[in-house]
């Protein structure tokens, strides 16, 4: 006989069936392709409207930042965060929002709703335009745009569970007094992509960058931590590259549960003394990563339950 909690299991097992092969099917609809609505210039448009010309400053010179932004259950978490840290990459950049925080807040919000994305992605941008075609732009008008989309997880969720594996990368994060480190600013992810394809293509997931100084830095759009035999957490000085919401929230919840944090400079010959690792940030959530080149890390109890706390956190409707 089949009982109310199996008949319950199976519901929620289809539903997340369902819920996988709808994201699966989306992943395979290139982003220009796809339908709905992009608030593009304070006006909410057809996706396939939303365009600009090929002469613009943004996409010749990097001359664009944006932010990245993960919707759970219908809400933008940490919004006003983000939309902070959009404000202050383009001050970094030399440009001016024509839109104040409230009102890109308020958009935000806006277009999700628009979209109807429960748990899914929100990219914000900022750049430059077509007035001036040099590498000087200051008559250039300002375009800020919010596109969202339903999406999943950043890493196989399967490899997840068992860690993912990095390289360690050939490029190295620049100096501090060689670009705007500290921004989400365009040009700074052209060496992450190489990275990244070198690593896909040796069989890794991602690849882990040193900094200028050859200290351990970040992955490729994540910030990284390492356990301890003595279940002490370190993690790099975020001195040459983004201190992320996401690494910063995971901090408080290792302190609140009683754990050390030691924020240091750390040599990539150091990782062998480390038993766990895992990347933080807003598309990779908590993800353990199981190996760096020859190092070896487990899975451990510490970092599963620092993920269960990061869910809980993001999940307005999960029990704390």
């Amino acid at each position: 006989m089949v009982s109310y909690i199996d008949l319950s299991l199976f519901g929620i097992y289809f539903f997340n069936l369902k819920k996988s092969i709808y994201l699966l099917q989306m992943e395979s609809i290139p982003y220009d392709k796809r339908s709905g609505k992009i608030w593009f210039n304070g006006e909410t448009v057809d996706w396939k409207d939303a365009n600009i010309h090929i002469l613009n400053h943004g996409l010749h010179y990097a001359s664009c930042v944006f932010e990245g932004e993960r919707v759970y259950d219908g809400e933008i978490f940490k919004l006003e965060e983000h939309t902070e840290r959009l404000f202050y990459s383009a001050k970094r950049m030399g440009i001016k929002v024509p839109y104040s925080q409230d009102e890109i807040n308020s958009a935000c919000k806006k277009i999700v709703n628009i979209q109807k994305v429960q748990n899914g992605y929100v990219r914000p941008l900022i750049w430059r335009g077509s007035e001036m075609m040099a590498i000087s732009a200051q008559r250039n008008k300002i375009h800020v745009a919010i596109a969202t989309w339903e999406w999943g997880s950043y890493f196989d969720p399967q490899l997840k569970l068992k860690g993912i594996k990095l390289n360690i990368s050939n490029w190295r994060r620049p100096a501090p007094n060689t670009i705007p480190w500290d921004t989400k600013a365009a040009g700074l992810y052209m060496i992450c992509t190489l990275s990244k394809h070198e690593a896909e293509a040796e069989g890794f997931t991602d690849s882990l960058m040193l900094d200028h100084e050859g200290n351990i830095a970040e992955a490729t759009g994540a910030n990284v931590f390492f356990k301890s035999k003595n279940d002490d957490l370190h993690t790099p000085v975020p001195d040459s590259f983004l201190d992320g919401i996401t690494r910063r929230e995971v901090i408080k919840i290792a302190k609140s549960k009683g754990i050390n944090v030691i924020e240091r400079k750390i040599k990539p010959e150091e990782m062998k003394e480390f038993v766990g690792c895992f990347l933080t940030g807003t598309a990779a959530e908590v993800t353990p990563v199981s190996q760096i080149n020859e190092y070896k890390f487990k899975v451990c109890n510490l970092i599963s339950s620092l993920n269960d706390d990061y869910q809980k956190l993001v999940r307005k409707d999960t029990a704390a």
